[in-house]
């Protein structure tokens, strides 16, 4: 045991010393790397400074390309005056990494693209309360006109990037225009084919013509193999199929969703225990896949391209069959259904805000120049530049104004891969807002998309609950209480589908989870909701 001790005694001290060696190593290099002395600005037009700065960035790497040398960067660089020191770790080691940053001190001037699975709401607010991120607030009025334009017409944007203490201290990508922007997963799609052959005309918009169309997929034969092997319906975990099929039942969230300005957790309502009812009837009749549990998100592919399913998620439905983009626009959305327990068809929306994208930290002695470089992405032709690269590389402007795609240089797969070398807007989060860009045609699938989209989406779209900020109190004991309860409700999901636990025994589920500290849950979660309603 003593010798153990020692051990890791040891460990942690070399472990300690060459993290001080290399904190002390990397502030060397970030000190030569990031310009020191303050310059001043232009607040209008390029380029940005007269004296070229150099700011520091960090980023979680795209995979694609060493970002120095991405054309967009480059030219963004020549027009702003101001270069970029990067340090871009893979994505998958960069929530590691921007930790370690934080615990250093050795964090670079500017934290980009980092999206709230890495860097947290939490980490915003207990760094910006500690000054290791700068309020961008203030400098947003007075420096950055086409962010500052955003928030004054979306107040719910600004509510949901202000802190608990009233500061900004993150920049948002913000959704806007684009078919699929909101959507809250991939939806479901219906087995065109399929459709065809039973000869159906109009989708369900019921529970029970929906339940009656399974039946159909199941029993007449609609791959046309003479076997019994249609699966009407599959998922993994339940985890895409879940908000669209919950919605029937009038929930917009597993969890906590605001009905009314009341926060409520839908696990324990009734309508989530009809939901399970439903769901075992499916899987008990063979109507839901008897692997939803069990399989890989592979295997559910092979079974797609194999005919065998009549409705299914994925984010288009040419991911799970294999079908071209053309074959794909024969297979309709899923329509939102209408039930006994919610008579008016409803369908979870995403808010569009994606948070953590941009922040300023107190080592950048250019916060005036930072914002205005970024304030430039917040334009239709900043994000048109980020999103396409410069012109030239993969279009150029023909002769009325419209975009001409150009094919990629040899040696690219496709024009989106060799995209990736240009851009750093290529699969992150980037700081920006996804304004449709003016004079590109719009494919036909991309119109396909837009028409389900408008159609089955847009018009039953609710948002389950904001984006809220909690203290550092709150997001602590939320977390503390969250992990047991979401665990036991997912096991619990799987059991009463598949039978294993019977639904007589629901009181003492519910019974369950309210021993949980759940009534502290809700009120964090109301608590929060009040906060964003009144700022």
């Amino acid at each position: 045991m003593k010798k153990h001790f020692l051990l890791v005694l040891v460990s942690v001290l070399f472990v300690s010393l060459f993290a001080a060696c290399s904190s002390n190593s990397s502030d060397d290099e970030r000190k030569l790397a990031s310009t020191e002395e303050t310059v001043e600005i232009n607040e209008e037009g390029f380029p940005i400074v007269d004296e070229k700065i150099t700011i520091s960035l960090m980023a979680p790497g795209t995979g694609v390309e060493d970002w120095a040398n991405m054309e967009t960067l480059q030219e963004y660089s020549e027009m702003t005056n101001i270069d970029l020191s990067f340090d871009t770790p893979p994505v998958s080691d960069f929530q590691t990494k921007l930790n370690l940053a934080f615990a250093s001190g050795d964090i670079a001037d500017i934290i980009y693209a980092a999206g709230s699975d890495d860097f947290t709401p939490g980490m915003e607010v207990d760094y910006g309360q500690q000054g290791v991120l700068l309020p961008l607030e203030d400098l947003i009025e007075e420096h950055a006109p086409n962010i500052q334009k955003l928030l004054d017409e979306n107040p719910e944007i600004e509510k949901s990037i202000t802190t608990v203490d009233g500061h900004i201290y993150s920049l948002p990508r913000v959704a806007e225009g684009g078919s699929s922007a909101q959507w809250v997963t991939g939806p479901m799609w219906y087995n065109g084919q399929w459709l065809d052959e039973l000869g159906v005309e109009e989708l369900p918009k019921t529970v029970d013509e929906f339940y009656d169309l399974l039946i159909r997929f199941r029993d007449e034969d609609p791959n046309g193999n003479g076997k019994a092997d249609e699966i009407p319906l599959l998922d993994v975990k339940m985890d895409s199929t879940r908000p669209w099929l919950l919605a029937a039942f009038g929930l917009k969230e597993w969890g906590i969703e605001e009905v009314d300005g009341e926060v409520r957790y839908t696990p324990i309502t009734e309508n989530y225990r009809e939901y399970l009812i439903f769901m075992n009837q499916l899987y008990e009749e063979g109507l839901l896949d008897p692997e939803t549990f069990s399989q890989s998100d592979e295997q559910k592919k092979a079974k797609g391209q194999q005919n065998r399913l009549g409705l299914f998620p994925d984010w288009f439905s040419f991911f799970t069959t294999g079908e071209t983009e053309e074959e794909a626009m024969n297979n309709p959305m899923f329509h939102p259904l209408t039930s006994e327990w919610s008579e008016e068809a409803v369908m979870p929306l995403s808010s569009g805000i994606s948070r953590g994208t941009f922040s300023i930290t107190v080592n950048n002695n250019n916060p005036e120049a930072s914002i205005r470089w970024i304030d430039y992405f917040y334009s239709e032709e900043g994000y048109a530049f980020l999103n396409m690269g410069p012109e030239g590389e993969l279009w150029e402007r023909g002769e009325d104004g419209e975009i001409i795609e150009l094919d990629p240089p040899e040696g690219y797969d496709s024009a989106e891969d060799y995209r990736g070398t240009l851009t750093p807007d290529y699969g992150i989060a980037t700081p920006t807002v996804t304004y449709p860009i003016e004079g590109k045609e719009e494919s036909e699938f991309d119109q396909f998309i837009r028409a389900e989209t408008e159609e089955k989406i847009e018009p039953y779209g609710e948002v389950p609950y904001p984006l809220v900020y909690l203290t550092k109190e709150e997001q602590d004991e939320l977390n503390t209480i969250e992990v047991d309860l979401e665990s036991y409700v997912r096991q619990m999901e799987a059991k009463f589908i598949t039978g294993v636990e019977p639904i007589s025994n629901w009181d003492s589920y519910v019974e369950t989870i309210e021993n949980m500290n759940l009534d502290r849950y809700i009120e964090i979660n109301q608590d929060a909701y009040d906060r964003w309603v009144n700022n």
